[in-house]
């Protein structure tokens, strides 16, 4: 059997985009396993998410350390001993330094609700109704020092309706954000993503024909 690429998944709280990943983990043909979830939050409901599916559960506590640099250091250490290939961010609300992200360069993603450049940061949902765009969506991206910045690697487009708001907008696109972690931790995995100038590369990939919002 190939081996499966070694995921850590990085979580603040409740870790739904874990769990898909560990769903997707799940199946005999997916070619990552998770080999640890890490938190920086002892009382992270997603611990417990890690626990039940029999995934070892490490929590790094931030505030035990003087600054970001002796918990980020604590965390690589943590990481590098169990042999991680590639960092997933999912809902981990610590911003990294630039050592940090520069160490797992290309080996660090992260998932962002909006269809990135656009919204970066917070209330994303809440922007996108307010700019009165007609879709929304979420983001896989590579991280760089600048927040929510990096090469994009899979994105998914929601419409948005007449009578949306914030919540529901989010759930829609909450879905979405389950679909395409785990494609692009699979894309990664089976060696078929690169990166040039800045651009991902995708061996094999084709793009979904054109949505128009609204319609006549």
């Amino acid at each position: 059997m190939v081996d499966r690429l070694k995921l850590a998944v990085l979580i603040s709280g409740r870790g739904t985009n874990m769990q898909a990943l560990i769903d997707a983990c799940a199946a005999a043909d997916y070619p990552a396993e998770i080999v640890v979830v890490l938190s920086n939050e002892p009382d992270a409901a997603g611990l417990a998410r890690a626990n039940e599916a029999g995934i070892e559960a490490l929590v790094v506590p931030h505030r035990d350390y003087d600054g970001r640099e002796g918990f980020e250091a604590a965390v690589t250490a943590a990481l590098a001993e169990r042999g991680v290939e590639l960092i997933a961010l999912a809902g981990f609300m610590r911003l990294l330094t630039a050592g940090f992200v520069e160490r797992w360069r290309d080996r660090l993603i992260n998932i962002h609700p909006s269809l990135l450049p656009a919204f970066k940061g917070l209330d994303t949902h809440e922007r996108a109704l307010a700019a009165g765009v007609r879709f929304a969506g979420c983001t896989v991206h590579f991280v760089r020092t600048e927040m929510d910045s990096g090469p994009i690697i899979v994105q998914a487009a929601v419409p948005i309706g007449p009578d949306d708001h914030a919540a529901s907008l989010a759930a829609r696109v909450l879905e979405q954000e389950h679909v395409i972690y785990p494609l692009a931790v699979r894309l990664i995995a089976e060696g078929r993503v690169g990166i040039e100038d800045e651009l991902v590369t995708v061996d094999g990939a084709a793009a979904a024909g054109a949505t128009i919002n609204p319609t006549a």
